[in-house]
């Protein structure tokens, strides 16, 4: 900071120096913290052992293994495991503690007014955090911070821990949508890269500093041994090799870094290209240099890490280095360079870059409302030229197609098979999800009504089923290794999830069904309309919904992925035609509203094209009853595919049992109506 001069004193509502140096070592203490905290938790949800009889080898687990109440109560803790919930726990108050003295000082920084404990101060300090939209988003992070804390003292079992890494997550949301790349000219763009960003750092540089913790304890003669794939790697195979718990949990911590890695890389390129207007900013500006600092810095960790996991873990498991070399030798280098590059971070934070975060006079009604100047008059040609990626969605997308091409691959070279149909059909879904939230779709439904509504129905009723048809989970359960010493790897949280009492409800046919309809009422005809038109997060909050809402809907009816109950085939067709009418029922009631939905947003879009608002909004009701049709009748022909295929077996299974037992089955059923017949001819006698 003090080389680029961005923490220098301004002539203008200066809160002096105490509070220009505190508040950005606050917020680096507060980030630290905030990170280690969901570095931990995830250690102990997948990293560590929970108890030491498994991690020692004294008992070898597999996912049917069952223990009572007290078997469970009376199990020794894995020291590990325990060191690694007493740091989330020390890192979760000094985050809560942290948050709280970035709250006040930031307030202090707006304001130029230096801290004080008078009541003048501490009124307008509460005004700050009721009524101004970055003192809210500061706030929502102490109280995140601090019910994290209080949780993670209590709680032990693994799926709490999954519930509270998951409430801490939205610590990482907050910071995204307040942070310093949140205005400028592509907002949503900036949100979403900031936010893969920190999630990014959260899994890397939050599992070194854990990693550091550990050090001594994995590295230990009793530390225990873990069981690691096994140099066939064929599917299924439990066998595994048991090395070190050191081995083991740099292994499993390196997978982890180097996705962090590839997060924090890609997004930071992303963001920085938001922020800046030319390739030239980077060589002319203070801020385009931290960025060159803060990749090359990047790059030598990754480079470094790429050097661990490809020579020093394989020496460490074929015993040529020490345990305690080892390990050090990967913390101390990582350590060093990535404080570095916080550093510069935290100085980006500061630092204003080249693009201006505020709207220029004179904006149009589109660009207030929707942070996007208006998209041109949508004629065919718009509808696939126009794009405006949602990075949050393209990595999703990215992410889950590499997932499903690497089991596909594992499945075949493992001497299974898969049928290319359904790897095709899951590819051609996540290009049209990548489609509907980046391409002219997700553009023209921010500010047509009719797109939006398209928008909508094609989450929920058109990719859906093509996803569900790539039976991803089915084919990753047979990727996948299962582990024998007591850690819970993406196999066992697959199957965990699966078989929760979360997923009972949820794939339950009448809630999926009440679900799926349900929700137009409470998205169109509710405040929740204008949230999701809004706020960043709304939008982010419909597209998830609406997805897995329509996936549950169709995994329910035509999928063969593993769930708790699936319904006969009768029912499903019920339940089938019921939504159809639902949706065709919604869609004729829009056609005929006359008064305009969300309004505020839709009415002063200021169009100088297409349909007025009204009727607009009319198009897109009958667009619902339209779309609905064709995938309907879809999913009811599969349906019907489904049922046709199931009695075929079932016929096959009866005679193979008939021609084992000699038809015992049809006998027995005729004795009886021979007996029902006697006893009839005895009574009327």
């Amino acid at each position: 900071m003090a080389l680029t001069g961005s923490n220098s004193a301004t002539d203008l509502a200066d809160a002096g120096a105490f509070v220009r140096w505190a508040l950005p070592v606050a917020e680096t203490v507060h980030n630290f913290a905030m990170t280690t905290t969901m570095g931990a938790i995830l250690f102990a949800m997948a990293v560590v052992p929970r108890y030491a009889d498994s991690a020692r080898g004294k008992l070898r687990l597999n996912t049917a293994h069952k223990f009572s109440k007290q078997q469970v109560a009376d199990r020794e803790e894995y020291p590990a495991f325990t060191a690694v919930l007493n740091l989330a726990a020390s890192a979760a108050v000094t985050w809560t503690i942290f948050a709280m003295a970035v709250l006040v000082l930031a307030y202090a920084d707006i304001s130029g007014r230096p801290v004080s404990l008078s009541n003048s101060y501490t009124s307008e300090l509460l005004s700050y955090i009721t009524t101004i939209e970055s003192g809210m988003q500061e706030a929502t992070t102490v109280v995140v911070a601090a019910v994290v804390a209080t949780l993670v003292f209590g709680v032990r079992s693994l799926m709490g821990l999954f519930l509270t890494l998951a409430i801490s997550l939205i610590g990482i949301i907050d910071m995204a949508l307040g942070g310093h790349s949140s205005g400028g000219a592509d907002h949503m763009g900036a949100v979403n890269s900031l936010g893969l960003h920190l999630l990014g750092v959260v899994i890397w540089c939050g599992g070194l500093i854990t990693l550091v913790f550990l050090s001594r304890l994995i590295s230990s003669d009793d530390a225990g041994e873990a069981t690691i794939a096994g140099s066939r790697r064929a599917c299924g195979d439990a066998a595994g090799r048991r090395v070190p718990m050191a081995v083991a949990v740099l292994r499993r911590y390196s997978a982890l870094a180097l996705g962090g890695f590839i997060l924090v890389t890609l997004s930071g390129i992303l963001n920085a290209a938001v922020r800046m207007n030319n390739l030239g900013e980077l060589f002319s500006t203070a801020y385009g240099g931290l960025i060159l600092s803060k990749f090359a810095l990047t790059m030598l960790l990754g480079a470094i890490g790429a050097l661990h996991r490809l020579t020093l873990i394989p020496a460490m498991e074929k015993g040529s280095v020490s345990k305690t070399r080892g390990l050090w030798t990967a913390i101390l280098v990582e350590l060093v360079l990535m404080g570095g590059t916080s550093g510069l971070a935290a100085s980006l934070s500061r630092t204003a870059p080249p693009v201006p975060e505020t709207l220029d006079e004179g904006a149009s009604p589109a660009r207030i409302l929707t942070w996007y100047d208006l998209p041109p008059e949508p004629h065919v040609a718009e509808w696939f030229t126009q794009w405006r990626f949602d990075w949050f969605w393209v990595a999703f997308c990215l992410f889950a197609a590499y997932i499903y091409i690497w089991a596909y691959i594992r499945v075949r070279r493992a001497g299974g098979t898969w049928n290319l149909a359904r790897l095709l059909s899951w590819l051609w879904g996540l290009f049209l999800l990548n489609y509907v939230t980046s391409g002219g779709l997700a553009i023209y439904g921010r500010v047509l009504f009719s797109a939006h509504m398209v928008e909508h129905m094609s989450l929920t009723m058109i990719v859906p089923v093509f996803l569900v048809l790539g039976a991803p989970i089915t084919l990753l359960l047979r990727a996948l290794e299962p582990r024998q010493d007591g850690t819970r790897g993406p196999r066992e949280w697959i199957l965990r999830l699966v078989h929760s009492g979360w997923s009972k409800v949820i794939t339950n046919p009448i809630f999926a069904a009440v679900n799926f309809a349900g929700s137009i009422v409470v998205v169109y005809f509710t405040p929740v309309l204008n949230f999701i038109l809004k706020y960043h997060v709304g939008h982010e909050f419909m597209i998830v919904h609406f997805l897995i809402t329509g996936y549950i809907f169709s995994l329910v009816l035509i999928g063969i992925d593993p769930i708790p109950r699936r319904p006969m085939y009768p029912i499903r067709l019920i339940l089938l035609i019921a939504t159809l009418g639902y949706h065709a029922f919604v869609g004729i009631a829009m056609m005929n509203m006359e008064s305009l939905l969300a309004a505020s947003w839709f009415g002063n879009m200021g169009r100088p094209w297409g349909l007025p608002a009204i009727d607009d909004q009319k198009l897109g009701g009958s667009l619902m009853w339209g779309i609905g049709e064709l995938p309907t009748m879809i999913i009811a022909v599969a349906v019907a595919v489904q049922w046709s295929i199931n009695d075929k077996k079932v016929q096959k299974r009866e005679d193979r049992q008939a021609d084992r037992d000699g038809d015992a089955e049809l006998n027995a059923y005729n004795e009886m109506f021979e007996k029902l017949a006697e006893r009839d001819e005895q009574s009327r006698r």
